[in-house]
């Protein structure tokens, strides 16, 4: 049977391990576990620092490797050391250490986001695999302007963005932004400010960008949503921008502030504006971008 496979927080690989060396550890239904109440063992400090790589010091998975000394490692960090023991200088070799992979089946482990309100308990294989999509995890500052790697909850990005930023904050569904660029055919890439809109209870960033797409110099108009994505699709917008007696209209669906905003970007999931329509559409000599986007958000039924 086929091995699932997903990615942990150092970017390797993680191999669930085969299901006949983790029976009975937990009820699987459907994408979901089931949580029941039972007395198995929940890992003491001492069995998880025997279960941490002396590497790169994450938590090890099948297939977990020992020297003949019984010193371990896990497989991701086995060809960094050039098969040499990284504790005592042995050979490697091939020895796999079933036992130590047996006594982490029998484990149940704390999401690391029960800080952010996760109280679930989970067994050692599937721990990973639920932080990766926990819906406690917190989330990545949806600001476009640098690489800002603060994380939170969305109370406390709102308060970032509005402190840290100095982002526009609007309250209202409907919008009316003017975007300015003087000498626009100098600009390749370029992010202006974040603007931030709050109605039905929710928060959602309106984003404009300059870049290329392909050999063609565009610019893009989209929303993300500050939550979820199964939330996002509860809402719609729309964009606007036009000219010269001509006029474009994009409608879609909030991305999730989970997506990074060069991922949204680089799907064009926006309205999407070639240079030489956007001066057109700012009038003129063509000398100068001015560019005003409307639109609304609204609720789904």
């Amino acid at each position: 049977m086929a091995s699932a496979a997903y990615t942990d927080d150092s970017g390797s690989e993680v191999i669930d391990p085969p299901k006949s060396e983790v029976l009975d550890v937990a009820e699987l239904v459907g994408d979901h576990i089931q949580l029941t109440q039972k007395s198995n063992v929940v890992a003491s400090s001492s069995v998880r620092e025997l279960l941490e790589c002396p590497v790169c010091l994450s938590a090890m998975y099948p297939p977990i490797h020992q020297c003949s000394n019984g010193h371990t490692l896990c497989s991701g960090c086995k060809p960094r050391v050039h098969n040499r023991c990284p504790t005592c200088r042995h050979e490697l070799g091939n020895i796999r250490c079933l036992a130590l992979e047996k006594v982490a089946a029998s484990l149940e482990l704390p999401c690391k986001y029960q800080n952010f309100g996760c109280l679930g308990i989970y067994p050692y294989y599937c721990k990973l695999k639920h932080e990766s999509q926990c819906q406690y995890r917190p989330y990545s500052c949806p600001y476009a302007g640098s690489e800002c790697t603060v994380g939170g909850d969305i109370p406390y990005l709102v308060n970032h963005l509005k402190d840290d930023h100095k982002v526009d904050m609007h309250s209202g569904s409907t919008f009316n932004h003017r975007y300015v660029k003087s000498n626009p055919h100098e600009v390749e890439n370029a992010t202006w400010m974040l603007t931030v809109f709050s109605c039905f209870g929710q928060y959602f960033c309106l984003h404009f960008e300059a870049f290329q797409l392909g050999m063609a110099p565009v610019y893009i108009a989209f929303l993300r949503f500050m939550g979820d994505d199964a939330e996002a699709k509860k809402y719609s917008y729309s964009l606007e921008v036009g000219g010269g007696g001509r006029k474009m209209i994009f409608q879609g669906v909030p991305r999730s502030i989970r997506d990074g905003h060069r991922k949204v970007r680089d799907s064009y999931d926006g309205l999407i504006i070639q240079r030489n329509m956007a001066l057109f559409f700012s009038g003129g000599e063509r000398k100068e971008l001015k560019l005003r986007v409307t639109g609304r958000i609204w609720k789904e039924e």
